[in-house]
């Protein structure tokens, strides 16, 4: 801001800023003060309402850099060429919680990243987990209502959480992740990041692949225990906002290696697990992770409210040579994401610096709403038309996707190894005695909470079927707990 009078949001400088015009010296105040009355009017509307998921976060900008060739996949231009840089805007965030809340708990985390490409923006937005509780957006707001405050007691109550996880088994396995020692990250730049969904590239010849990204922390993955969280949450709830400001700020600027598991799309029907279910990974024996490029963050946002709670991500923001998936998952996410933004943010949240793309310019032909800042002047608001306006490419974005049968409300189909419970078994077998110890202890403490031995029992069940041993421990430890 430029040095000068203080002026009113019109620009008139202001004469007193410390004491309001009242009718003499101790008398009320006056109507015609607008200085105050505008002053007052903004600070009440300061707040914009909060996400009703992910609403405590941080974010800061950086550099996507590419190191390897990956045109034989996608015809991206922003993934063209090897060295080639993108600028980018990530927002790690917790899921469960209030914007007020503490960062250290447990709940994973979201990875949202924007891409300001020369084709437009392209938003990839996932978590530090590779999978997630529900394979169907029908689900979500019933799986959230579950992790938010009780309509009636105002708190989360662990009746609500282990009631909607037992009577859902498909959530075995990312429950498992959760509440084994990556459940609560030391700080947002020692955990990693995934896109969680499977997407689509598309090359030049128009061949379709199937894809999945990974971000893998080059700082190290570093944990909290239940214990230590505890502790920290308590002393400094801005723990992990402060740990990302403050290392940009010495110039330890945090990375992550990118790496994708990419299938030819005639693979997918065949596959042993359905390719498209979020509950489920892509094992790295079936398709090995390939580096393809290098994620720094090296610059703070200059104001919060501006720049991270004012930026907006939606998975249906693509570009040429990248597109969707049949994850059902996704599909729902595509109109959710816009839809909560246009809510909470406006219909013009895109023209915002943050939102708005930074290596092209938007073309479109929306007028007018809540914040339009007459960016179009006097261009005419229709297509086609004949007097220079913005037109077609005639080139979709990415592949047709083929599709058969008749509408109706399915479950999505399951393939030769589909089940709930596999991977969380699979998963339970790769951790050391000390990680299942942990995992036990942690799973033990939450469903001990819950009020009914019947909803104790179906949770268990659930990890019963995983593993036979982890649902033996895990009876043992609930029921000592419970007495």
């Amino acid at each position: 801001m430029t040095q000068g009078p203080l002026t009113t949001e019109a620009g008139a400088p202001v004469a007193d800023n410390q004491n309001s015009e009242t009718a003499g010296a101790g008398g009320p105040v006056l109507v015609q003060d607008q200085h105050l009355l505008e002053k007052l009017a903004h600070f009440n509307r300061e707040r914009i309402p909060e996400r009703i998921v992910h609403a405590r976060g941080a974010g800061a900008y950086g550099t996507f850099t590419v190191t390897a060739d990956v045109t034989p996949y996608t015809r991206a231009k922003f993934l063209s060429e090897i060295g080639k840089e993108t600028e980018v805007f990530l927002r790690f965030s917790t899921v469960a919680g209030n914007l007020g809340a503490a960062d250290a708990v447990r709940d994973p985390r979201g990875f949202a990243l924007k891409f300001y490409t020369e084709e437009g923006n392209y938003d990839l937005v996932g978590n530090n987990t590779p999978v997630f509780f529900i394979k169907d957006a029908i689900k979500f707001p019933d799986f959230i209502h579950t992790q938010k405050r009780d309509p009636y007691t105002g708190s989360q109550e662990a009746d609500n959480v282990w009631d909607f996880w037992g009577l859902s088994p498909e959530s075995t396995h990312q429950v498992t992740w959760l509440f084994g020692d990556r459940g609560i990250p030391a700080s947002y730049r020692h955990m990693d990041g995934f896109g969680s969904h499977t997407f689509q590239w598309a090359n030049e010849a128009g061949e379709a692949f199937w894809v999945k990204y990974h971000f893998k922390t080059d700082q190290g993955i570093k944990n909290l225990t239940a214990q230590e969280a505890e502790i920290l949450a308590g002393k400094d709830p801005d723990s992990h906002q402060r740990d990302l400001r403050q290392a940009i700020e010495r110039g330890e600027f945090p990375s992550w290696t990118v790496q994708v598991q990419i299938m030819p799309a005639a693979e997918a029907a065949n596959y042993r697990f359905n390719p498209f279910d979020l509950t489920k990974v892509w094992p790295h024996a079936d398709y090995p992770p390939i580096t393809i490029g290098k994620l720094e963050l090296n610059r703070n946002p200059e104001n919060i409210f501006a720049e991270v709670e004012q930026a907006i991500f939606s998975p249906a923001h693509f570009v040429p040579g990248i597109g969707p998936s049949p994850d059902k998952m996704l599909q729902g996410r595509l109109f959710a994401y816009g839809d909560a933004h246009r809510y909470r943010v406006g219909i013009n949240a895109d023209h915002l610096p943050v939102n708005r793309p930074h290596a092209t310019e938007a073309r479109t032909h929306g007028r007018d709403g809540v914040m339009y800042d007459g960016r179009h002047k006097g261009a005419k608001n229709y297509e086609p038309n004949s007097f220079g306006g913005p037109f077609q490419t005639d080139r979709p974005l990415w592949a047709p996707t083929p599709v058969t049968g008749v509408t109706g409300n399915f479950e999505a189909p399951t393939h030769a190894e589909d089940n709930d419970f596999v991977q969380a078994g699979n998963l339970y077998r790769l951790m050391t005695e000390d990680e299942k110890t942990r995992l036990i202890e942690n799973l033990a403490g939450s469903i001990a909470g819950v009020s009914r031995d019947d909803i104790a029992e179906r949770a268990i069940n659930n990890f019963r079927q995983a593993d036979g041993d982890f649902g033996k421990r895990l009876e043992a430890a609930v029921q000592a707990l419970r007495g």
